[in-house]
């Protein structure tokens, strides 16, 4: 399946995976990569250049098909080093980067100077507008179903895609809500070029982390998922468990007056405990809505090629027969 997105990444199949932290490690990445999708490594689960250098390098090893690093630029009072990481992607010859969270305008000489293509991912159509204002190649428009953070808008992408296709002149894929060959051909319909899947990749036998995490995402069904940080306007759409009930009880307790400091214990520091010991009540993981449509955990190669082969008999026989 040809797209502008295929063809503007030099991929097979319009499928990106999402970089999700503490999932977009070297094998998930080579291994959507592998499998004609464009995998993505997370670069601040890395946390450090030198880390990210290290990461890259060792997914050159697993794949010699294109794959893209996510960089996702955040409000702190200790940012990491957003210059050096940018630098290793450039050094380690990246040639995609997928960027999230405030606008990317400061690094986008550099990226462009590099011959990077970079992809933003937005919430919003006036966000989309803006990434394609400052020079992006590309964006994943992320509607409220997604896992992590949706923004504060809640428009759904059945909404969401059709409003980024009437202003949009670069290219955009899907994200939220993106599980199956239904999705990636109802997303053409809209006007997207492909689609974007986080969850449904953390649902594979590739996938690095822990099999409790597999399972509550397979026992998980459309209903089982919590938005939290609502009052602080850092919207998190998550899975729920104890230690989210307990999240939720703070913020109605505590209402306006709510500081991110009352939800320390939930929030920070929680990501190793839960994928990579399993432990799942450790505190607030994203995960989408999406999870009542995952019932398996296929080898992402198999997963691809369900995806493409269910799609072209979408198109060519349901669609066509119409």
């Amino acid at each position: 399946m040809k797209t502008r997105i295929t063809e503007l990444l030099g991929i097979e199949h319009p499928i990106i995976q999402g970089g999700m932290h503490h999932v977009g490690y070297a094998e998930m990445a080579a291994a959507v990569s592998n499998a004609g999708g464009l995998g993505i490594i997370t670069g601040l689960t890395q946390g450090t250049p030198e880390k990210l250098a290290a990461e890259i390098a060792r997914c050159k090893t697993m794949t010699d098909k294109p794959f893209g690093v996510n960089i996702t630029f955040l409000p702190s009072m200790t940012p990491p080093d957003y210059p050096g990481l940018i630098q290793a992607v450039i050094d380690g010859g990246v040639k995609i980067v997928e960027t999230a969270g405030n606008n990317p305008a400061p690094y986008m000489p550099a990226l462009k100077e590099a011959g990077i293509k970079v992809i933003h991912k937005c919430t919003a159509v006036r966000h989309a507008l803006k990434a394609q204002k400052v020079g992006c190649d590309a964006v994943s428009v992320d509607g409220f179903e997604c896992g992590g953070h949706p923004g504060e808008d809640d428009i759904p992408n059945f909404i969401l895609l059709p409003r980024a296709a009437d202003e949009l002149t670069i290219p955009f894929v899907s994200s939220g809500g993106m599980a199956d060959a239904r999705s990636l051909v109802a997303s053409l319909a809209m006007g997207a070029e492909g689609m974007n899947m986080g969850t449904r990749f953390i649902a594979t036998k590739e996938a690095p982390v822990h099999d409790n995490v597999k399972a509550a995402i397979l026992a998980a069904t459309e209903l089982d998922t919590r938005l939290v940080m609502r009052p602080l306007r850092n919207t998190e759409r998550v899975l729920n468990n104890s230690a989210v009930e307990r999240l939720l009880e703070k913020e109605k307790a505590l209402g306006a007056d709510i500081k991110i400091e009352d939800i320390l214990p939930e929030v920070a520091g929680v990501y190793p405990r839960i994928m990579k010991e399993g432990d799942m009540d450790a505190g607030a993981w994203s995960c989408g809505m999406v999870a009542g449509l995952i019932n398996d955990v296929p080898t992402v190669q198999e997963l691809m090629d369900r995806i493409m082969s269910e799609a072209d008999s979408l198109i060519k026989e349901r669609l066509a027969g119409l």
